[in-house]
């Protein structure tokens, strides 16, 4: 169990206390006085080693599941027993220009709090050291917790928004440039940050829900004093669904304007092709008359035949360049 549980304490009157290492004693501690809670943080626990930890907690055997499976929407789920929370925190490579996303759980009940971690982008360890450092904050009790980890997750959400409009802005830079030696790879490039709009979108969207929920009040567990709290996290993160709603809709406006400069430079091309082969196609005309095998044809015996049908045959393609030219086909 030592191996999953990264971090275990009891709080009281908001500052952390020594408690027994073993949770059923430390948990009975925290309740004994009513002004304490125990805060246990678990990472990637399997099966066998949350049956320990929801069996001292009396966790709910739905919530358990969803702990342990992960690969779950944000959500707010209320037990007879606890209050369980999904969030999903996501993660900007700047290497890669990639957007990741983890799973966070969060269990709170009478005097408890447990999280459970899935995958690196969730700021607990923060959250914790900023807690401890405010105690006035930390009396609140396991509310204090769930509004520390929800403001952390959705103010990395504004950060990571930030730096997808950076790169937004420099591929459409990219897009409307002069001249493009690779506009397959800028396709690619617009297609890529589509996927990781929606990855975004799949962590925070479906969070408005939970957090209306506690803005309002009226959920089991959570602090009614801390609906102030909760409404700024939720303005927080409706101004986080509306940067990343106006990024898609940049991403799809950037890529049909994308589309339409193919479309262009490619009847550019073609007007190009065809006005080559209008040229080609005269002096092979020409050519073709006078290479048929006719006995009487009145030009053949002509001394100036040869140099003016050469003549002919240039004057017309100079005269056909020169229009091409004139209306921008070349």
């Amino acid at each position: 169990m030592r191996s999953v549980i990264v971090d275990s304490a009891i709080y009281r009157d908001g500052r952390r206390t020594d408690g027994p290492a073993d949770l059923s004693d430390a948990l009975d501690e925290a309740r004994a006085t009513g002004d304490a809670f125990l805060w246990v943080g678990l990472h990637e626990p399997t099966e066998a080693e949350f049956d320990h930890v929801s069996a001292e907690f009396a966790l709910h055997p739905l919530a358990v599941e969803d702990a342990l499976k992960a690969h779950q929407r944000p959500k707010l789920e209320v037990y007879d027993d606890s209050l369980f929370v999904v969030l999903k925190p996501v993660v900007y490579e700047p290497e890669s220009d990639r957007v990741t996303s983890g799973e966070l759980m969060v269990f709170i009940g009478d005097s408890f709090v447990v999280t459970v971690r899935h995958g690196e982008g969730a700021p607990l360890a923060a959250v914790r050291q900023r807690l401890e450092a405010d105690p006035e904050l930390l009396k609140h009790g396991p509310t204090s917790v769930l509004y520390a980890i929800s403001d952390a997750v959705v103010d990395h959400y504004i950060d990571v928004a930030g730096e997808l409009q950076v790169d937004l802005e420099e591929l459409e830079a990219d897009v409307f440039a002069p001249a493009r030696s690779n506009p397959g790879r800028t396709a690619e490039r617009i297609y890529t940050a589509k996927r990781q709009v929606l990855e975004f979108r799949r962590a925070s969207s479906p969070l408005a829900g939970p957090m209306g929920r506690l803005a309002t009040g009226a959920v089991p567990f959570v602090h009614e004093r801390s609906m102030p709290f909760f409404r700024d996290v939720n303005d927080h993160l409706l101004r986080a669904n509306e940067q990343v709603e106006g990024l898609d809709r940049l991403l799809s406006d950037v890529l049909s304007a994308h589309l339409a400069q193919m479309g262009v430079r490619q009847n550019d091309d073609m007007r190009k092709i065809s006005a080559w082969a209008a040229m080609a196609a005269v002096p092979t005309m020409v050519a073709g008359i006078y290479g048929m095998n006719f006995d009487h044809m009145p030009e053949l015996h002509w001394v100036w035949s040869y140099p003016a049908v050469i003549l002919l045959m240039a004057g017309c393609v100079v005269g056909l360049y020169r229009l091409f030219k004139r209306r921008g086909w070349m």
